[in-house]
């Protein structure tokens, strides 16, 4: 009797070099060997280093094992130095030599330092990881228990999930970014439209993208609950990483067959996206911006692994160059990158964000992740880049966070409300 097999999604081809065979289906349980491991401060040493010594392990490659300082930097408090100290000493008796020490937010840190390529499986200590897939790499979060089992045996086990594509045709309106679009697919297919399977996008309007975009849609498949988000690498994901000192990466193989498989599949144009927001408590209350345009704000914050690259800076500075920021609203940036933030002093994009009134902020997750110092205080309305507004996450429970792209931050702390950035855009032309 011959099996017939079908295509093979993105996704499937993935795990499968992973597991070591050639083809698999979805809903099989496979073990795949993993390629990279990564974890921050707060999910890595503080949290496995009791499990292996428990277990009288070390780790079992620590050339594959990234680990990066983004948490509790700038320490704040007592908790916050052994933390760091603990993380630092740890690295160091484990011979751990990719450690990238208070240079940026792990999910840019990790492809700006050059640790991934089409064809990977990596995971990571942190529920954002799927940003990983911008670059044809199979890269999804995991738990400390989890871990620990990578950590001991560089393996993993998953279920083969099934695949659901999303394409964007045509283009992005100018002031439209990738966060609108996920804004708008959390708000369109809910928290759990993702099933925890592996969410494909394609179109036009998403190969006409740069790789910061890019990383910046795959990284809110999270916000909807998939559990990759995978971009069939290219042209332009050889080239960032050619820039990244990768020169072995190989884009050819790493795409879905024409006849793979679909849990489901979602068109929309992207040319009728208009920018979106997301009202408090979840990135799901998403609507197009002009709904929210009455709304006050107190604070902007340019923040966060989806909103303060550098691509997200320069939305930013398009809009505030000239300007200066309503007097009654705080404008806080926040540079997901050392590098980043150095490449836009460079070219004057953070010169330009600092002229409008900016308050320079550490390289680090601080308010997104709710850490440090300038966490938002009682009853506190912001307009912020980042990926997530749960009650409390970022401050005081009081605190209203409202959530759009760089554009919409932008523009809102010039008027002080919400305000449609396309307004700006066409003064400048």
């Amino acid at each position: 009797m011959s099996i017939t097999l079908t295509g093979q999604t993105l996704a499937q081809k993935l795990i499968a070099r992973a597991s070591g065979r050639s083809h698999v289906t979805p809903g099989d349980i496979v073990t795949c060997r993993v390629d990279l491991a990564m974890s921050h401060d707060s999910s890595g040493p503080r949290r496995v280093k009791p499990m292996l010594e428990k277990l009288g392990v070390s780790v079992w490659d620590p050339d594959k094992y990234v680990i990066v300082t983004d948490h509790y930097l700038p320490a704040s408090d007592d908790d916050s130095r052994a933390i760091l100290t603990l993380t630092r000493d740890w690295v160091k008796s484990e011979g751990i030599r990719h450690f990238h020490d208070g240079v940026g937010i792990c999910h840019v840190v990790l492809p700006e330092k050059g640790h991934l390529k089409p064809g990977m499986l990596v995971v990571g200590g942190d529920s954002h990881s799927p940003s990983g897939g911008a670059f044809g790499t199979y890269m999804f979060g995991i738990g400390a228990t989890e871990m620990l089992g990578v950590l001991v045996s560089g393996e993993i086990w998953l279920r083969v999930p099934d695949t659901i594509r999303i394409e964007w045709s045509g283009r992005f309106a100018d002031g439209v970014s990738a966060k609108d679009a996920m804004l708008f697919l959390c708000g369109r297919l809910g928290m759990d439209g993702g099933q925890y399977q592996a969410v494909e996008y394609t179109g036009d309007a998403v190969r006409a993208l740069n790789m910061q975009e890019r990383m910046t849609m795959a990284n809110m498949t999270a916000e909807f609950g998939g559990q990759a988000g995978l971009i069939a690498p290219d042209a332009t994901t050889l080239a960032y990483l050619a820039a990244a000192g990768v020169h072995d990466a190989d884009a050819v193989p790493w795409h879905s067959d024409a006849d793979a498989p679909l849990l489901a599949e979602h068109v929309f144009d992207a040319a009728a996206l208009a920018p979106q927001v997301a009202a408090p408590f979840s990135p799901a209350n998403a609507a197009d911006v002009e709904q929210f345009h009455a709304q006050a704000i107190d604070i902007a914050y340019i923040g966060a692994c989806t909103g303060a690259k550098l691509e997200d800076m320069r939305m930013a500075a398009r809009i505030l160059k000239g300007r200066r920021v309503a007097p009654q609203v705080t404008l806080m940036l926040a540079p997901a990158s050392l590098h980043d933030q150095q490449q836009a002093q460079k070219e004057g994009t953070l010169g330009i964000l600092l002229d409008a009134g900016a308050q320079l902020l550490p390289n680090a997750c601080g308010a997104c992740a709710g850490y440090g110092a300038h966490r938002f205080g009682e009853n506190v309305r912001v307009i912020s880049s980042t990926a997530r507004n749960f009650k409390g996450r970022m401050g005081a429970a009081s605190a209203q966070v409202f959530l759009a792209s760089p554009y919409t931050v932008a523009a809102s702390a010039l008027t002080g409300h919400i305000t449609d950035p396309r307004l700006y855009l066409e003064r400048a032309a």
